[in-house]
């Protein structure tokens, strides 16, 4: 027993501390040891490991390169999967991917949360054929992946690189979050791009943190180091349920620090103003998590707390791009409202949109096809969910932002707002363009101006905001001041609502 002892002792200690020579290296890079990153996410003394001795009989490969178990994040249980970088680079070999497949396994039969730290150099060419191909091969992860997909949260911290196959670990998770100038993402190194299609590139260009979260949209959250990562996914948690059958957990009230007022929105609808300060005017005080707040900023999305309760937000920002919903906005909010929906979360759309862009450029990009994705998602969502027009929403772009077409719980408008086909001075023009140019010919430029006007005015008229509500096309015409009250009560009223949609096996939507 005294050797047994001894044995194990060794192996326990062999990857409760890296070498000294990992250890500098850490260090040198700015990383936290994968075990004090386990620590900084769960509660004291609540973590519970398994497989800590998974091929402790081969030299130097402690607990082979994954650290596994459960902990509880404020209380509530959850499941960590951390490579360790520290051990042959983070490498996957059988028993890292056994373990990994185990761990998906017990979060498929209790509905835990999991957590992925990645930090990994993908998988160990010597051990392909045990670790790759087979049932309970490398392909198993990604299989449970996406059985847990909308049944627990997945939250990612990408702290190191995630390469090949194992680049898609992170993007079959419900965000990412990745730490600058250590984080990346590839299928292919730069190395073998300049072998395969003659491409020299830099690994930070290739895949770095930086260009996912701001060009390729792949990344949600850009964190400065490997403790700040950590605490957004501890923050980011605290606004889902632990499964798809719970509620996200009621925090107590706060009210905002700057509420709303009928000045926070610009009148005019030409004059850009950024539509966070109308998001803090609206949620409880500091209580707004933006997701993807580098990417298709045209469109904010995020998560929010009103009256305490978790609610989705999706807002044009006419400070970027007008607003105009572009390809990747509508890809980003398809996407956010789909994890709302899988997590019981309310959806409240801030509508100040013209629609979706028009041009050669965006059609050849798929605007149609990418358009008719966030519909979709709009149109399957049966979270409780609430359409309020600040000021415009023209065209599909109604359509878009949940308008009444759609079932929301309710369609709100703040006196500012407008709702058309098109807005006025496009309307006018592309129904008597004909006409204008006679006018002006004929008569002048000071007679067209005053032809143009009063088509304009006719056109205001046959849209104004009374008669869309004496027409029932809205529900509650509100001041700014009112709305948050407004929708608290409407939140705490929509809570039981049937969630059912469509008799079914499932849509075929157009990604």
């Amino acid at each position: 027993m005294a050797d047994v002892r001894s044995r194990l002792n060794t192996a326990w200690t062999g990857s409760q501390r890296p070498p000294a020579k990992a250890k500098a290296k850490l260090d040198s890079q700015g990383k936290i040891y994968v075990r004090d990153r386990i620590a900084m996410l769960f509660d004291e003394g609540s973590f519970v490991e398994d497989g800590r001795y998974a091929n402790s009989l081969a030299k130097g490969l402690p607990a082979d390169g994954v650290v596994t178990g459960r902990g509880t994040v404020e209380g509530r249980p959850a499941i960590v999967i951390a490579n360790d970088p520290t051990v042959k680079a983070g490498s996957w070999g059988k028993r890292t991917v056994e373990k990994i497949v185990r761990a998906t396994e017990m979060a498929l039969r209790e509905e835990l949360p999991i957590f992925w730290f990645v930090d990994s150099a993908g998988a160990r060419i010597t051990d392909q054929v045990e670790m790759f191909p087979g049932r309970r091969g490398a392909g198993r992860i990604f299989h449970n992946q996406v059985a847990l997909s909308g049944r627990v949260p997945q939250i990612c911290c990408l702290f190191g690189p995630s390469a090949a196959g194992g680049a898609y670990i992170p993007s079959f998770c419900d965000v990412i979050i990745m730490v600058d100038g250590n984080a990346s993402m590839y299928l292919g190194s730069p190395r073998m791009a300049e072998m395969v299609v003659g491409e020299k590139v830099t690994l930070e260009e290739m895949g770095g943190a930086r260009m996912h979260c701001s060009v390729s949209g792949v990344g949600d959250l850009l964190a400065q180091d490997d403790t700040e990562a950590i605490e957004l996914a501890r923050l980011y948690f605290s606004y889902v349920p632990g499964n798809w059958r719970d509620r996200p957990p009621a925090y107590d009230v706060e009210e905002p620090l700057e509420p709303l007022t009928k000045h926070t929105v610009p009148e005019k609808e030409s004059v850009p103003f950024d539509v966070h300060a109308v998001i803090d005017g609206l949620v409880d005080e500091d209580s707004f998590f933006e997701l993807k707040p580098l990417w298709a900023g045209e469109l904010v999305i995020g998560f929010g707390r009103l009256g305490g309760e978790s609610v989705g937000i999706l807002a044009n920002n006419s400070m970027v791009k007008g607003g105009v919903l572009f390809t990747d906005s509508a890809d980003k909010a398809a996407r956010f409202i789909w994890l709302c929906d899988a997590f019981n979360i309310p959806i409240l759309y801030l509508a100040d949109v013209p629609g979706f862009m028009i041009g050669s450029e965006v059609e050849r990009g798929g605007i149609i096809r990418h358009g008719a994705k966030m519909v979709s998602a709009v149109a399957s969502a049966t979270v409780p969910q609430f359409c309020v027009v600040i000021r415009k929403a023209y065209g599909a772009g109604l359509y878009a932002m949940g308008g009444p077409g759609f079932g929301p719980d309710a369609t709100i408008a703040l006196p500012t707002a407008r709702i058309a086909v098109m807005g006025p001075e496009a309307a006018v023009n592309a129904v008597y363009a004909n006409k204008i140019a006679a006018v002006e010919a004929e008569q002048g430029e000071q007679a067209r101006d005053a032809y143009v006007a009063e088509r304009r005015a006719e056109y205001e008229q046959d849209v104004d905001i009374e008669r869309l509500a004496a027409d029932l096309v809205l529900d509650s015409i509100v001041e700014a001041d009112e709305l948050r009250s407004d929708l608290q009560h409407r939140l705490a009223y929509a809570a039981h609502r049937d969630r059912h949609f469509s008799l079914k096996r499932r849509s075929v939507p157009p990604v």
